[in-house]
């Protein structure tokens, strides 16, 4: 596979590696952009990139939470110009609201009546209004017994470019009070998972497998070599836990305070956090070539 300047210039943005190593990278993992950042990692030329490091879209998040339930809507446009649009804010404030009341899926939604209409027709005459490709891409559904939702770079009440949402057991107050402060964390570290065991199986293997060859290759270039039953006993397990601490919600440090993880001062509070939501505009999809006008109208059409 040809290994082209804009893929290089990709893998350096979300990994911070040099060019000669984003193109080497790519050119040995025959332009796997994933495997590519797997490489560079082991070479420890690269810190672990998330796939939203990766994404060019526009468009807003819409929250909204009643009893006991929250909604994160995502509805992409071609520019940001657009987001900042009125008519387009209030197309996704009504569906988040529709998505509150009868979505469990972006199906679902489209289908759902708003003023006589159907979400999906009213999104269409918001195209040939505006003039601007737009598509209602993803939708997250919460509940619990609070759940408390947040704007990140809120664009106006209830909408922006990431939206939260948290569900907590205990008291309603102090789940309102600290879920607030959860959800801001969220928004800040954006974690993987809630805990180890709602990882990702293949996020585990993939991660093991890096840090296995990684303390490998650095224990085989070392003066004074460690024997292998401290790099599978010790180092690389070690690794593996820092991993699981820095990419689980209730094992991060809590950023409001940092001796404390987040499950313990969840603990401290009374409450304990059930789940959540994370939903960013435009994670998941992919840099490319084309623009993302062409991206959002495939969508739109499907």
């Amino acid at each position: 596979m040809t290994v082209t300047a804009q893929m290089v210039k990709e893998l350096r943005d979300s990994t911070g590696a040099g060019m000669m190593d984003a193109k080497k990278a790519l050119t040995e993992t025959n332009g796997d952009m994933d495997a590519a950042v797997d490489w560079l990692r082991t070479k420890g030329l690269a810190k672990a990139a998330k796939k939203a490091d990766r994404v060019a879209a526009e468009g807003l998040v819409g929250v909204a939470v009643a009893d006991g339930r929250g909604v994160a809507v995502e509805i992409n446009s071609e520019t940001d110009f657009v987001a900042k649009n009125a008519d387009f804010q209030s197309l996704v404030r009504e569906v988040t609201k529709v998505a509150l009341q009868t979505g469990d899926s972006v199906e679902v939604v489209r289908a759902a009546d708003l003023n006589g209409k159907t979400v999906d027709e009213v999104i269409q005459e918001s195209i040939a209004r505006i003039g601007e490709n737009m598509t209602l891409r993803r939708l997250h559904v919460l509940e619990g017994d609070t759940v408390v939702s947040y704007v990140h770079n809120a664009a106006t009440d209830g909408m922006g470019k990431i939206g939260v949402l948290v569900a907590l057991k205990g008291p309603a107050d102090k789940a309102k009070e600290i879920g607030k402060q959860f959800a801001m964390h969220i928004a800040a570290t954006s974690p993987l998972a809630l805990s180890e065991g709602h990882l990702d199986p293949v996020v585990l293997e993939r991660e093991l497998a890096v840090q296995t060859a990684k303390a490998l290759e650095e224990n085989a270039s070392s003066a004074k070599p460690k024997p292998d039953a401290v790099i599978h006993n010790n180092i690389i397990p070690g690794r593996m836990k820092r991993f699981l601490a820095e990419n689980t919600l209730l094992g991060q440090a809590f950023v409001v305070n940092p001796d404390l993880t987040v499950e313990q001062a969840a603990k401290e509070a009374g409450v304990e956090i059930t789940g959540y939501a994370r939903v960013a505009v435009g994670e998941g999809v992919e840099k490319k070539a084309e623009d993302f006008a062409a991206e959002v109208a495939k969508m739109a059409q499907g």
